[in-house]
């Protein structure tokens, strides 16, 4: 007689916690994708709009340090410093050095990062609230079916 093993699956078929949990990832994946189609089509890089996000929100200071846009975005401190300086190249942020210690920088949004975070956050507000009523309306009905694939 075989034993299973603990690593091994007992029950193949998922667990309605599994199954909804599967969703969820799915619809907010779905809006993420969203969110980098709006910061395309409002000229940035979906990686400079979650920079712009960060300094606007972040802090609640409305500016932050290098280190705390790292924290904020999960990167190296040096690929930071590097995208602070492109967004800062295309007019989107100002970097403002500490004038005790030069190694302090303030990134702060300019005008136009502000008017761009603005256009790409009213619309990933309008895509949340639909997402947000899909996701309510599923949890009281049945769970999905999973959408054909082409060819299938």
């Amino acid at each position: 007689m075989k034993r299973q093993t603990a690593s091994g699956p007992r029950d193949l078929k998922p667990d309605r916690t599994v199954r909804r949990m599967a969703w969820f990832r799915y619809r907010v994946r779905r809006f993420l994708r969203f969110s980098e189609h709006a910061a395309r089509n409002c000229g940035v890089t979906p990686q400079q709009h979650q920079l712009l996000l960060g300094i606007a929100g972040y802090t609640g200071r409305g500016w932050a340090t290098i280190s705390e846009l790292a924290e904020f975005l999960q990167e190296r401190h040096n690929a930071v410093v590097g995208l602070v300086q492109r967004a800062a190249d295309r007019g989107l942020v100002r970097k403002e050095t500490g004038a005790r210690d030069r190694r302090f920088v303030r990134v702060c949004l300019t005008r136009r990062g502000s008017t761009t975070l603005q256009k790409i956050t009213r619309m990933n507000v309008e895509e949340l609230q639909a997402v947000q009523l899909e996701i309510l309306k599923s949890s009281r009905t049945r769970l999905e079916t999973v959408p054909l694939s082409r060819g299938a």
